[in-house]
């Protein structure tokens, strides 16, 4: 996948490991990442949760007749993290024909929980 001029370029979002049935995606915590407070913005937690989702879908899916896309996204932001590296571990909970949903687990280096999240990944046919 192409990720240039995306929101995934943007906050450097890296891929660690691509599976269909799992996905590690890490992403630097630093000015473009934290909020005024100096802390990870729960948004940018969220970009990178979807973002490993979805890449998670589309790795269960043919492109080439079908998309993926973030249909429900809920997050629960349990610690701060102000500078390092955060980790995305995605598992499927569900793998449907037209709905995936995903287990997203944000770690900091030490395996510590920053974030936990529950995406549903909308699968739809191109027309």
């Amino acid at each position: 996948m192409d990720m240039k001029n995306t929101l995934i370029e943007a906050l450097e979002i890296k891929e660690v490991e691509l599976t269909p049935d799992r996905v590690v995606m890490a992403m630097p915590v630093g000015p473009k990442t934290r909020q005024p407070y100096g802390m990870l913005h729960g948004g940018a937690s969220v970009a990178l949760a979807e973002t490993a989702a979805s890449i998670g879908t589309a790795l269960n899916i043919d492109l080439n007749t079908h998309f993926a896309a973030g249909l429900e996204i809920n997050a629960n932001h349990v610690k701060a993290k102000k500078d390092g590296v955060v980790t995305a571990i995605a598992v499927p909970f569900h793998k449907g024909k037209t709905t995936m949903v995903w287990e997203i687990k944000i770690v900091d280096e030490s395996e510590q929980l920053i974030c936990i999240s529950r995406c549903t990944v909308a699968v739809g046919k191109k027309r």
